[in-house]
């Protein structure tokens, strides 16, 4: 998330030309960078997901990776699991519901795998959904109750996106200037604050006395 907003903030330093508002950006510029510089180095984990320990005995892993696709009457997720073909067709289970489902992969080279997804983002039809058993991959057919294209898989990652959008897809590049020094704003510390007014009561000044068109 602080990539996003740091890539937000040089973005935007190509748009404005107001050097009080510039100031403004360069400072949250050089606060992401020295953040983003000292954030701890990401917890190592497996290759599927994080592994703990499981009342199935030996170790339970959560699948976090991997692939989607979609046909007129089907969600289709691929995951990747080395080895699982080998497996007696009981032990690769996916309990379905109309809006989630539940994989669990049972004693695969001494380890179970589990995936969930919760909160789809338009119902299925529980009858209708299966799984089948690849090379090295599980393949969950999930049939959609109505045939028409998901633009995601569930309804958070839906919501993540509106509002994204909501605060940064805009073609007035003033509209994305206000949005994220209402963001540094509300975030920042005392003397952000201190450097937003004032950039605000100095703009609102020249504006009133005709120097720009635009109210920022």
């Amino acid at each position: 998330q602080l990539q996003k907003d740091l890539e937000e903030v040089k973005e935007l330093l190509t748009k404005t030309t107001r050097k009080r508002l510039r100031d403004v950006l360069m400072t949250e510029k050089h606060k992401l960078e020295i953040e983003l510089k000292n954030q701890p180095p990401p917890k190592l984990k497996a290759d599927a997901g994080e592994e703990e320990k499981s009342s199935l005995g030996g170790y339970t892993v959560k699948i976090n990776n991997y692939g989607w696709d979609q046909s007129d009457k089907f969600i289709k997720i691929y995951i990747s699991l080395s080895g699982v073909q080998k497996l007696p067709a009981e032990n690769v289970q996916v309990n379905f519901t109309e809006r989630s489902f539940d994989l669990l992969v049972k004693n695969l080279n001494g380890k179970n795998y589990t995936m969930t997804f919760n909160n789809l983002l338009k119902p299925i039809s529980v009858e209708g959904s299966s799984r089948k058993i690849k090379t090295d991959t599980v393949l969950v057919m999930c049939r959609k109750k109505r045939e028409e294209k998901w633009d995601c898989l569930t309804q958070v990652e839906k919501e993540s996106k509106e509002k994204e959008k909501a605060a940064y897809d805009t073609s007035d590049p003033s509209e994305g200037l206000m949005n994220l020094l209402k963001k540094m704003y509300a975030e920042g510390d005392d003397e952000m604050k201190r450097t937003i007014n004032k950039a605000w009561v100095e703009s609102r000044e020249k504006q009133s006395k005709g120097d720009i068109p635009m109210d920022i």
